[in-house]
């Protein structure tokens, strides 16, 4: 059970957090809309959707939470970069692992981004739902997400009007999931982000060029499974003195 102490530190650490990522909105009113909804995220609520995170907040009507979210601009990849230096301050550890998965979120709907029916891990099956790629982070200390890319599948990729009507980007093009992960595995490496490992599913696993990325890096060894049409359980490669090659995990 959580004792007071313990829930004091907690909202204090928030509040810490909350002033570590203020310079990235311009004016107060966003600020205090992102505290609100990290604090709503986190709370004890049945279902996290814009009328309960409004209520949580104190607002009789989900249209403050929804402009936020909405309309407000922010450097969402600024503040990534802060999230990922402050799990690094708190749980890093040179032996910490960096995983890569997928998760899908099932939706009824066609127009939120990247949905359509595809695998959802989250659901053990095929579901309509867009999907996310993850890159977590694990280590003695603790484990925390760092970075997470959106899945935008080939049919949303080509297909301009559905691209316009959803808001897409125009830059962004159809990556692989592996593509997607190597992506946010080099973006982690090149900050410096303290770690030994890599791990993955087969998704991850079945692609050479993410293997040879990874490589590529020295000093890194990988833990990536592998189907079962493969030989082995899983491809297998350590840092210095550990030999690579395959083997069952």
């Amino acid at each position: 059970m959580t004792d007071v102490n313990e829930a004091e530190g907690w909202a204090k650490g928030l509040d810490e957090l909350a002033d570590r990522l203020a310079p990235r909105f311009e004016r107060v009113e966003p600020r205090r809309r992102a505290l609100a909804y990290l604090r709503g995220l986190l709370a004890p609520l049945g279902r996290k959707n814009g009328w309960q995170l409004a209520e949580a907040a104190g607002d009789r009507t989900p249209d403050g939470m929804q402009d936020f979210l909405s309309r407000m601009r922010w450097d969402a990849d600024a503040v990534r970069d802060d999230l990922r230096a402050y799990v690094v301050e708190h749980l890093g550890d040179p032996g910490a692992v960096l995983v890569l998965d997928e998760t899908g979120f099932v939706k009824k709907g066609t127009k939120s981004v990247g949905v359509q029916r595809q695998y959802s891990g989250a659901a053990g099956r095929v579901e309509n739902c867009p999907v996310g790629v993850f890159l977590g982070y694990a280590g003695p200390k603790g484990h925390a997400l760092i970075d997470r890319a959106l899945y935008l599948p080939e049919g949303w990729a080509g297909d301009a009007a559905r691209r316009a009507g959803a808001g897409v980007p125009g830059g962004i093009t159809f990556a692989t999931k592996p593509k997607l992960g190597a992506a946010m595995l080099e973006r982690a490496l090149d900050a410096g982000v303290p770690c030994a490992w890599v791990a993955g599913d087969s998704v991850y696993g079945a692609d050479r060029a993410l293997r040879r990325r990874i490589e590529a890096r020295g000093g890194l060894g990988y833990v990536l499974a592998v189907t079962s049409g493969w030989a082995a359980g899983a491809w297998t490669t350590g840092p210095p003195g550990c030999p690579p090659g395959t083997g069952s995990d």
